[in-house]
């Protein structure tokens, strides 16, 4: 018995040393280099290749599916007049639909005997509203113009900004600059301290930004139809902007 419960201890004693020594064997090595922890922006000025337009039709009527038919209407002009100027389906598509009851008294409820509020409604109010993405930003004005004179009646926003592919460029041509940065910085430093970069131990870059330019003179502004828009519209120029950190390993 003696003999049986010693071997048991003995299987137990390496049992475990062997979970210790597997744990052990996992854990990393303390590292011992010296490092220097610096960043850098980069920007790239470029003009825009692209224009974001928010048309809207809005409509009131008494009768919800009179202002429903009456916005369909409008909307669908806007919409042929737009595909027949060249733009693309796949660069028009809805933004936003919204029905809402207007009420008596600025919106506010009426008391009644019962104290259950009564919302005498005046009229519905339908709202329609259209994203299209223009890809000639010389034609800005233009579109405007006819998606006004087809009916729309708002225009919710007008932004300049840049094609996934340009942003992409853009993009690359401002990391280049950034890490330059850093590098610049790094030396700056590493020479005054009489010390040398051998190494990069870490890079991280910073998160994408889709620049954009919004015309002010659009934003939530409403259009009578035939009215004049504020044409041409000038793209001007946009800056696209990348970050970076990186560590140096240094002697």
């Amino acid at each position: 018995m003696r003999g049986k419960t010693a071997l048991l201890g003995i299987a137990l004693m390496v049992l475990c040393a062997a979970v210790i020594g597997n744990v052990t064997a996992q854990l990393p090595e303390e590292s011992t280099d010296k490092l220097i922890h610096v960043s850098g922006t980069g920007k790239v000025t470029t003009t825009p290749d692209q224009a974001i337009i928010l048309f809207a039709v809005e409509t009131e009527n008494a009768d919800v599916t009179t202002a429903q038919q009456e916005n369909a209407r409008r909307m669908d002009t806007v919409i042929n007049a737009l595909k027949n100027a060249g733009i693309p389906a796949k660069d028009i598509k809805t933004a936003g639909y919204n029905i809402i009851p207007v009420t008596e008294n600025n919106n506010r409820p009426l008391s009644t005997d019962s104290g259950v509020p009564d919302l005498r409604i005046q009229f519905y109010r339908v709202i329609n509203t259209v994203e299209v993405t223009l890809n000639d930003v010389d034609r800005a004005g233009e579109i405007v113009d006819l998606a006004v004179e087809n009916g729309a009646n708002r225009v919710d926003r007008f932004a300049f900004t840049l094609s996934d592919a340009k942003q992409q460029q853009f993009r690359s041509q401002a990391l280049t600059a950034a890490v330059a940065q850093a590098r610049g910085d790094a030396d700056a430093v590493v020479a005054a301290l009489g010390k040398t970069i051998i190494d990069v131990k870490e890079v991280n870059v910073g998160n994408n930004y889709i620049p954009m330019v919004y015309d002010g003179r659009l934003m939530s502004m409403e259009k009578a139809a035939g009215s004049a828009a504020p044409t041409p519209l000038e793209a001007g120029e946009i800056d696209v902007t990348a970050s970076v950190s990186i560590s140096y390993i240094i002697s």
